[in-house]
């Protein structure tokens, strides 16, 4: 990774770790957060002729998984990925954990930074969905600052189809990160997530949503 650090899959009992350095930066346990952000962030989409959604971060594919589950046949979703081994991992021994969400016709991958996506978004997307960092405030990569600043959410907003839905993924709350979203022209929002899967125990996560005007009637 940039600055040198080592990004590793680790298999622990029945479950699957990703860690920078010693620092665990997702886990196969905990991935409830991360399959209700779809849920929560694709009510445009579901408005849409034919759908498109953007994901910022592959990860272990879970969130992917659960946006397909939701969008109809005639959908696209893009996935943009930095790390080729996310990817790599995605397709070999993390596959049977989403059925293979990679493999679906409906996906378009662009081993990528995210912002280059962003820049050239074709038609528009119904929905951003971003897990590229632990959160605004707490970010993996330095060049991923640019997101969060107020040129990259004009950036997002002019990628977005009219009524479009902007998501991040955050390990906590943002005050200052909904302030931008506001200033930015998004109407803003922060949901708390169950942090696991199958209960309504353990720690929450945060969704920072910012929702774009739709077309006048």
């Amino acid at each position: 990774m940039p600055g040198g650090a080592l990004l590793t899959l680790h298999e622990e009992g029945a479950g699957f770790v990703v860690r920078i350095g010693n620092e665990v930066l997702m886990s196969s346990r905990l991935h409830g957060s991360e399959q209700a952000m779809a849920a929560r962030s694709l009510d445009a989409a579901l408005r849409s002729r034919r759908p498109r959604v953007l994901i910022g971060g592959l990860g272990m594919g879970y969130t992917l998984r659960a946006t397909l589950d939701i969008l109809p046949a005639n959908a696209e979703v893009v996935v943009a990925e930095l790390f080729e081994c996310v990817v790599e991992w995605n397709r070999g021994p993390l596959a049977a954990l989403t059925n293979d969400a990679l493999g679906d016709r409906r996906v378009r991958l662009e081993v990528k930074d995210v912002q280059q996506v962003l820049r050239s978004p074709g038609d528009g997307f119904d929905a951003i969905l971003l897990d590229v960092d632990n959160g605004p405030d707490a970010l993996v990569t330095p060049g991923n600052r640019g997101i969060y600043s107020p040129s990259g959410l004009a950036t997002v907003a002019r990628a977005l189809r009219p009524g479009g839905t902007f998501a991040v993924w955050s390990a906590s709350a943002s005050k200052p990160f909904e302030k931008a979203l506001a200033r930015a022209g998004f109407r803003a929002e922060s949901v708390q997530l169950p942090s696991r899967h199958d209960s309504g125990k353990g720690g929450r996560h945060v969704l920072l949503i910012g929702r774009t005007a739709p077309f006048p009637r």
